[in-house]
């Protein structure tokens, strides 16, 4: 078990699993504790690092493509303060932190945990029902609906045809975009037979956001909706065979996996030799580190 506890949260790592806990340091942005403790399966993980800084040090977990339904919905644009799969750990404890990235990395490669792409959803969706208030409009929904409540900062044009209630069968696809300089940010249902190219201003399948601090919180409605539609892995299975151009494997693609397999199996055999005496600690962690470098 690997366990790393710090201001800006909690990360423990039980060898199947990983609990993400916000810390409640005032400096812990309102998206990450609305969102809460997450679970992530070890399956659900492509890679994770540490980088060391000067003052402070940030542990990184690499979801595999299509584990998340907040990474998807949000296209990877929560920037830094909101992203709930970074750690700012302070540099007494960058010891802790490179340790924690040992064994999860060990586990990765012990049970052989691809960081190719997912078919299906690993991690749990933000709990509903939810309603989160920002921009021009209130989103609710309860798992099976969501219902659009405009503000008096709503476009006229817009507001004038009363809320908006879609339900799941409606939506086919849900996004999420941050304010970002001039442009204004926005959540938006694309509605099934009424697909509309206007801007979220005037959209009434949009809420405009405007760069506020409950903004983000937009992405957790985007999420789950998201989680509740069919996975993009499957729509992409349902084109037929004749119309997928699926790329060549390179040539070295067998050597590679080869390769691989005799790393993973040099690593169990360390381990093999350093439970039963014949490796000392430090003889042990030399090969292992010898062994992580090649792969």
């Amino acid at each position: 078990m690997a366990e790393i506890i710090q201001k800006d949260g909690t990360w423990v790592f039980d060898g199947d699993a990983l609990r993400l806990t916000p810390g409640r340091d005032k400096n812990v942005s309102l998206f990450r504790k609305t969102l809460g403790e997450l679970v992530l399966p070890l399956g659900a993980l492509a890679g994770v690092s540490f980088e060391q800084g000067k003052k402070a040090g940030r542990l990184r977990l690499r979801l595999r493509d299509g584990a998340d339904p907040l990474l998807h919905a949000t296209g990877g644009r929560l920037t830094e303060p909101n992203d709930p799969y970074q750690l700012i750990v302070e540099s007494d404890r960058y010891g802790v932190a490179e340790y924690f990235v040992d064994e999860v990395r060990n586990a990765l490669l012990l049970d052989e945990v691809p960081a190719d792409p997912v078919d299906a959803y690993l991690v749990p969706s933000p709990s509903v029902p939810l309603s989160v208030s920002a921009g021009d409009a209130t989103a609710s929904f309860d798992g099976e609906r969501v219902r659009l409540e405009w503000n008096w900062k709503t476009e006229d044009a817009k507001a004038a045809a009363g809320a908006r209630s879609l339900t799941l069968a409606d939506i086919t696809a849900v996004e999420w975009h941050p304010a970002a300089g001039l442009e204004n940010g926005h959540l938006r249902f694309t509605v099934r037979n009424a697909s509309t190219k206007a801007p979220p201003k005037y959209d009434p399948n949009a809420v405009e956001l405007w760069g506020f601090k409950k903004d983000p919180l937009m992405a957790l409605v985007a999420a789950a909706v998201q989680a509740r539609l069919p996975h993009p892995a499957r729509a992409t299975a349902d084109v037929p065979e004749a119309r997928r151009e699926l790329p060549a494997p390179p040539a070295a693609a067998a050597s590679a996996e080869d390769d691989h397999d005799a790393l993973l199996r040099r690593l169990r055999e360390l381990g093999d030799l350093h439970r039963t005496g014949v490796l000392t600690d430090e003889e042990f962690t030399m090969a292992k580190q010898a062994v992580l470098k090649r792969m």
